[in-house]
């Protein structure tokens, strides 16, 4: 008892525990936070036909996109999740990854169980060099 008194040991412990919380808290804010890398995404679609779902808005989604990305922004998901298929994977995009992240988890917990997030979002796809297909 005299361990958790002593005002030193408080303070390591008082270290410990907040270094923990703040070591957890983006696997936390990321909603159980199953990402993918742009190569792993490519690999979803390829092998698995996986389906890019960017969650931008549609004036973001016109001026750049992944190819083949089937646009559904995040105001709009609960009214298109039935036409969403729940046996392939689906890659949720949006502009940095945060938001994508969020929906992914969503998506999962509503039973679309391969359900991820592209790691870095469009930004990542364009930084890799990967193509992008703009809309008039």
């Amino acid at each position: 008892m005299d361990f958790f008194l002593d005002q030193n040991n408080l303070i390591v412990i008082f270290v410990a525990i907040a270094s923990g919380v703040m070591l957890l808290l983006p696997t936390i804010l990321k909603g159980g936070g199953k990402t993918v890398s742009v190569q792993e995404a490519v690999q979803l679609v390829n092998q698995k036909q996986g389906l890019f779902l960017d969650v931008r808005s549609h004036e973001s989604f016109k001026t750049a996109s992944i190819p083949q990305a089937r646009n559904v922004p995040v105001a709009d998901l609960t009214s298109k999740l039935a036409s969403l298929p729940k046996s392939k994977p689906i890659i949720v995009v949006c502009d940095s990854g945060r938001d994508s992240a969020r929906v992914a988890g969503s998506l999962r917990k509503q039973g679309y169980n391969e359900a991820v997030s592209l790691a870095g979002g469009l930004q990542a796809w364009l930084k890799d060099g990967m193509p992008v297909s703009k809309k008039a």
